[in-house]
C-alpha cells in the first residue's frame, strides 16, 4: 500500500488533518470570514451573552470574541508554521551537511548544536525578548534561533543510516555529485523523519507561543492571539468562564490534531511499526518456527 493509502486507514489521523487544514483555511481567509471586526469596541456590549449576532459573546471592552478568535488563528499557529518551516529548513540543511560530510565538519555543527542544546528553550527565549523587546516577531525569532539545532541533531542521525548503503557508496564510486546523491538519494528516504518531527513539534511550540503571549511577551494588544486572550478572561474566568473556554478549547483542539497526526503520519510512513505492534500473529507464529528450528536442527 501507499502512503496514502495506508494514512486513509487510519481515522484519527484523517480528522485530525481536516481539523488542521479548516484551522489554516480559517486563519487564512478570516477577514471575509469574522463576523465583526475584531478591533472594533463597544462598551454597551461589554461582556454581553452569547447570542445570534455575537456567537460567543463579547470581551471586557465588548468586542467579538468569535472574530477575534479567527483572527488570532494567524499568529497563534500560521505564523508558528512558518517558523517552524524555518527551523526544519535550517536544521534540514546542516542536519545533511554533517551527516554526509562527516568529519571536522561533522564535529563542527554538532558542537553547535551541543552548545544551543544545553540552553533551556524558555530561558533563551525570555532573553532574547529580555534583549529585543516584547513582540510576536521576537518570539518567533527565538523559536527559529533555538529549535534549529533540535532538528539538525535528529536529521543527521537519520541521514548516517543511509550513507554507508550500497546505492550512496556505488554513486560516490563512479563520480556522483554530492549535491545530487543528497537530492536523489538520500533527501526521498528521509523526507519520513523529516514529517513526523515537523508536526511532533508544531503542537509545542503553538503551546509556548500562547503560553508566552498569556504572560504579555507575545502579540501586542488590541491586536487578537489565543493566549491574550486567556490572559484578558483570568480576571473574569469564575463569572464568565465562556471567554476563556473559547480560546483555551481552540488551543487543545488544535494542539491535539497535530499530536495525532504526528503519530499517524509515523505509521503511515513506517509501516513496520503497524507489523510490530501485531503481537497475536507474532505469538501464532512462534510454535512453526520452534517446530523448523527442531526440523533443521535434525
Amino acid at each position: 500500500m501507499t502512503f496514502m493509502q495506508r494514512l486513509r486507514q487510519d481515522k484519527v489521523g484523517i480528522v485530525s488533518l481536516g481539523i488542521l487544514l479548516i484551522t489554516f483555511l480559517l486563519g487564512i481567509f478570516a477577514p471575509f470570514i469574522a463576523p465583526h471586526d475584531p478591533l472594533a469596541i463597544n462598551m454597551k456590549l461589554r461582556y454581553a451573552a452569547p447570542s445570534l449576532e455575537y456567537w460567543f459573546g463579547n470581551d471586557h471592552l465588548g468586542r467579538c470574541v468569535l472574530s477575534r478568535l479567527l483572527y488570532g488563528i494567524r499568529p497563534s499557529v500560521l505564523w508558528v508554521l512558518v517558523a517552524l518551516i524555518l527551523s526544519v529548513f535550517i536544521g534540514t540543511v546542516l542536519g545533511f551537511i554533517a551527516g554526509y560530510f562527516k568529519g571536522w565538519v561533522d564535529a563542527v555543527i554538532m558542537r553547535m548544536c551541543d552548545v544551543m542544546l544545553s540552553f533551556p528553550v524558555y530561558v533563551m527565549t525570555l532573553a532574547i525578548v529580555g534583549v529585543l523587546g516584547v513582540g510576536l516577531e521576537n518570539i518567533l525569532l527565538a523559536f527559529v534561533f533555538m529549535k534549529w539545532a533540535w532538528f539538525a541533531r535528529v536529521i543527521r542521525t537519520s541521514v548516517m543510516q543511509y550513507t554507508e548503503s550500497e546505492y550512496v557508496t556505488f554513486s560516490k564510486a563512479i563520480g556522483t555529485p554530492s549535491h545530487r546523491i543528497i537530492r536523489t538519494h538520500l533527501l526521498p528516504v528521509t523526507l519520513s523523519d523529516i514529517a513526523v518531527v515537523a508536526s511532533s513539534s508544531i503542537g509545542s511550540m503553538i503551546l509556548q507561543i500562547s503560553g508566552l503571549s498569556f504572560l504579555g511577551l507575545g502579540m501586542k494588544a488590541p491586536n487578537p492571539e489565543w493566549g491574550m486572550m486567556l490572559n484578558e478572561a483570568r480576571t473574569v474566568m469564575f463569572t464568565k468562564p465562556e471567554l476563556m473556554l473559547a480560546p483555551g478549547i481552540a488551543i487543545v483542539i488544535v494542539v491535539s490534531a497535530c499530536n495525532f497526526l504526528a503519530d499517524s503520519l509515523q505509521v503511515a510512513l513506517n509501516p513496520a511499526l503497524t507489523k510490530a505492534t501485531n503481537v497475536p500473529a507474532l505469538k501464532k507464529m512462534r510454535p512453526t518456527v520452534k517446530f523448523r528450528e527442531k526440523e533443521v536442527a535434525k
